[in-house]
Order: structure tokens, then C-alpha cells, then sequence
């Protein structure tokens, strides 16, 4: 057993300890289930854990994360944890939180191939191709690169208002809104985008579902 994989054995132990130190009933309480009133749909980058950045405990934050935090409409995975977190946990807001210095975003700005994950990537390359003419308006190569990881985190605000889950919600009257965040790895600080939607009347016509 390498020394990093028994060190984060010894850590799990430091932990439920110093929880169990706080409240005995940490755990006990934990397990009887969830409530979270946030959906955070993320990067996977490491650098990034929602429940730090915020400062939230365990139990307060429904997580799904991916490369450059993407809502892709024919993504099982992400729409099963929307519907469940909409209409099972009846989350109140959903952030969409993307991060300057995302890997997945400077990949889709270059024409490198990768792997498998090329066909993830042309995603984001999908985003910029609706943006190309501002984005290479920009000179300065990373004040660009700024720029698309905020137009990235917009357009899958965009997406996510577009599903009939949470367009289904907004029907039923649901207190649902849906935010845009970027995360500054060199500051730690969160920056609201200002995209924030709580019914589909910013949209379209063509994306307003009559349900």
C-alpha cells in the first residue's frame, strides 16, 4: 500500500472523528437523508469542490460534475441528476459553475487531439462557433480564453432552462431559479454572471415547451 492511498485511509478516520467530537449524532443524523436546496453542476477539475467553495456541509449540496460543466440535452447521466434534484429533492436553485484556467475549454480552442474526450470537447467547440466572431475579436489570448469560459458557463444556463424538467417545474409553480457562476482558481473568490432564470420567459419562443 503506497504512502498517499494509506494516508487518505488515516484521513477518513481523522474526519469522522472530528465530526463525531462535534456531534455524535454527525452521522446517525446524516443517514436518515437529504434536503439539499442547491444543485451544483460543475467542473471536474480537482481544483474545484463545491462544498468548499461555498462553505456548505455535507448534505446541503447535490453535486454533478463533468468536463467544462457541460449540459449536454442528450446527456442521460446529467438530466437523471436534474430530475432527481428538481423533482425528488426539490432543489430551489441549480448553479451552473464554470472556472477560469478550465482544461476543457483551452482544449476546444485548439485543434490538439486527445482521446476519446475529442468527442466531448466538440461540444464546447459548438459554444464557440456561435461566438467566434466575438471571441476572435479578442487579441489577448487569455482576456479570450476569460471571456469564452463565461460565455461557455451562460450557454449551459441557457441549456438547462431549455428542459422540459426544468421547464416543467417553472409550470407546476415551482420555486426553482437557475444561476451562473465562474470560480477564480487564483482568488477563490465566485463571480455571478448575472444569467439568473426563474421561469422560461428569457428565452426563445422556439424553446418555450407548452406543457
Amino acid at each position: 500500500m503506497d504512502d498517499f492511498y494509506k494516508k487518505i485511509i488515516d484521513n477518513n478516520k481523522e474526519w469522522v472523528e472530528s465530526k463525531l467530537a462535534l456531534d455524535a449524532n454527525f452521522f446517525a443524523d446524516l443517514a436518515k437523508g437529504q434536503t439539499p436546496p442547491l444543485l451544483w453542476i460543475g467542473c471536474s477539475d480537482s481544483r474545484v469542490p463545491a462544498n468548499e467553495i461555498i462553505g456548505a456541509k455535507p448534505g446541503e449540496v447535490f453535486v454533478h460534475r463533468n468536463i467544462a460543466n457541460m449540459v449536454v440535452h442528450s446527456d442521460m447521466n446529467m438530466l437523471s441528476v436534474l430530475d432527481y434534484a428538481v423533482n425528488v429533492l426539490k432543489v430551489k436553485h441549480v448553479i451552473v459553475c464554470g472556472h477560469y484556467g478550465c482544461g476543457g475549454i483551452k482544449a476546444a480552442m485548439g485543434n490538439q487531439s486527445i482521446g476519446i474526450i475529442d468527442n466531448w470537447i466538440r461540444h464546447i467547440k459548438d459554444v464557440y462557433r456561435l461566438h467566434n466572431e466575438y471571441l476572435d475579436s479578442i487579441p489577448d489570448e487569455n482576456d479570450r480564453f476569460n471571456a469564452f469560459v463565461e460565455i461557455n458557463v451562460k450557454e449551459q444556463v441557457f441549456d438547462l432552462c431549455k428542459t422540459s424538467i426544468v421547464q416543467g417545474a417553472w409550470k407546476n409553480k415551482q420555486d426553482l431559479t437557475i444561476h451562473g457562476w465562474v470560480y477564480g482558481l487564483n482568488s477563490g473568490y465566485v463571480t455571478d454572471l448575472d444569467v439568473n432564470f426563474s421561469s422560461n420567459q428569457g428565452l426563445e419562443e422556439v424553446y418555450q415547451l407548452k406543457l
